[in-house]
């Protein structure tokens, strides 16, 4: 595993930046990115009511994502800036953002490596508990209930 956070150059991702969302953030993903594949992360997802969010938990709980690796080490610095900027990381110095970037541990396909993720950096106090560790899952089910 890498000691320098500077040395990785993976991402995991597990919400509107996963392929099957389509968002238009996702195009920096696949322009820059190559999948390794589907992974697993401990973490816990819960349903903010406009969109669910996802955070660290030292819990036997896990939230799947997909695992992708940076083409070109070189584009790393640039291309994680543009995500910041849409997930909303770089905010006005009195204001908290949304979400913060941080390293985790991810498991694939019986291996462990060290990537960057997107938790969400507020409280879900009151908020529901999701179950599934597959948010598309859960957006799909909740969709069709609405």
């Amino acid at each position: 595993m890498e000691n320098n956070s500077t040395d990785i150059h993976r991402l995991f991702v597990y919400g509107s930046l996963r392929s099957g969302f389509r968002n238009p953030a996702y195009k920096y993903i696949s322009d820059f990115f190559e999948l390794q594949g589907n992974a697993l992360v401990h973490g816990q997802f819960f349903d903010k009511g406009p969109y669910p969010v996802a955070v660290p938990s030292d819990e036997d709980v896990f939230i799947q994502g997909e695992l992708y690796t940076v083409k070109n080490n070189k584009d790393f610095e640039w291309v994680i800036a543009q995500l910041d900027d849409y997930e909303g990381i770089n905010v006005e110095a009195n204001e908290t953002p949304n979400y913060i970037r941080d390293l985790v541990d991810v498991l694939i396909n019986g291996d462990k490596f060290t990537a960057w993720i997107y938790w969400y950096n507020g409280s879900t106090i009151g908020m529901e508990e999701i179950i599934t560790a597959d948010i598309l899952k859960y957006l799909q089910e909740k969709n069709k209930q609405n």
